[in-house]
């Protein structure tokens, strides 16, 4: 089937594709391996699957920890590393995200901490001694439907077991005590915000204060809004104007490779002293994107139609040299 598409595809001069990394088990190592093909003939692609690579993974959580939309990230390469360094932050009373690198719709998304009890003895700050592999720990799986539970930090590993097959990792992220406040996704073309997405109950929303952790809320509806939204103008400035030209440079993605339409999730980082909000970026989503803002097709399409013409004017001088 994919290679008749395939062969489909050379003729046309642009290709627009949306599929999850992960779905049914299946991930899209057969469909990139088609898609860089295509692309290599000269076909527009988006999103290539190398700028996915750069662009749509949680490692580009650590590969921009150092901007100012970054937190206090690391990089779990293999089990063995996770199994070393992971006690150590957990000992300091904070939770944890930790994240699949290739994933979505929250599949491989934990929250993980030591239980407040824990800390009883020492002052609510750090233990004096490190948690071990029996130790009981609460983790909450950000997919749908997942409620916390407290399990052993050995059966936490042997569930992150998978993550880390065919050169899997993940990424290490310290939990925003704002996330009761909601989600900011900023939807992108190119590098220009399209318009906004305001979640307000998400996957790992704490239950209410006193009850038990499965009186949680579930997550609620994604709310659109166009990019002219007064309370996101902030943001927008500085995601348009310095954080995005910045990641281009560091991740050396040009802005005609930028997807045609990706998005950026963002939670309320500490307030500075002068009470301004920081942001903090908790994923960026390329493979796919779906559903977005009405505000954002105009731009897709303006945006589609100028990438395809000049795919079709480079095809075309390329043939003309061969005559």
């Amino acid at each position: 089937f994919l290679r008749g598409r395939s062969r489909t595809a050379h003729g046309v001069d642009g290709v627009l594709v949306w599929v999850n990394p992960i779905e049914g088990g299946r991930d899209r190592s057969v469909l990139d391996s088609m898609l860089r093909d295509i692309a290599g003939a000269g076909v527009f692609v988006s999103t290539h699957p190398d700028v996915i690579l750069k662009l749509g993974t949680k490692e580009v959580l650590y590969r921009t920890r150092n901007l100012e939309w970054g937190s206090d990230t690391h990089l779990y390469s293999i089990m063995d590393q996770m199994i070393q360094e992971l006690p150590l932050r957990l000992a300091t009373a904070k939770a944890r995200v930790l994240k699949q690198h290739r994933g979505n719709g929250g599949n491989g998304v934990w929250k993980v901490q030591l239980p407040v009890d824990a800390f009883a003895n020492s002052e609510g700050c750090s233990l004096a001694v490190l948690p071990q592999p029996e130790t009981i720990i609460c983790v909450r799986h950000a997919k749908r439907g997942c409620s916390e539970e407290q399990i052993t930090l050995s059966e936490f590993y042997r569930r992150c077991e998978p993550y880390f097959s065919a050169n899997g990792r993940m990424i290490d992220q310290e939990y925003q005590e704002r996330l009761p406040e909601g989600i900011i996704r900023c939807y992108l073309v190119h590098d220009r915000v399209v318009g906004f997405g305001h979640q307000a109950i998400n996957a790992l929303f704490p239950a209410p204060l006193g009850a038990p952790s499965m009186e949680a809320p579930r997550p609620g509806p994604r709310l659109y809004y166009p990019p002219s939204m007064p309370e996101f103008q902030t943001l927008k400035r500085k995601l348009e104007h310095e954080w995005v030209p910045a990641m281009q440079r560091l991740l050396e993605i040009e802005t005609e490779s930028l997807p045609i339409l990706w998005d950026c999730d963002f939670l309320l980082g500490p307030k500075r002293d002068n009470s301004e909000d920081t942001y903090v970026l908790c994923e960026i989503n390329v493979s796919s994107v779906a559903p977005y803002p009405e505000s954002a097709v105009p731009y897709v399409v303006d945006a589609s139609v100028a990438r395809v013409q000049a795919a079709r004017q480079r095809r075309f001088s390329a043939h003309a040299k061969t005559l």
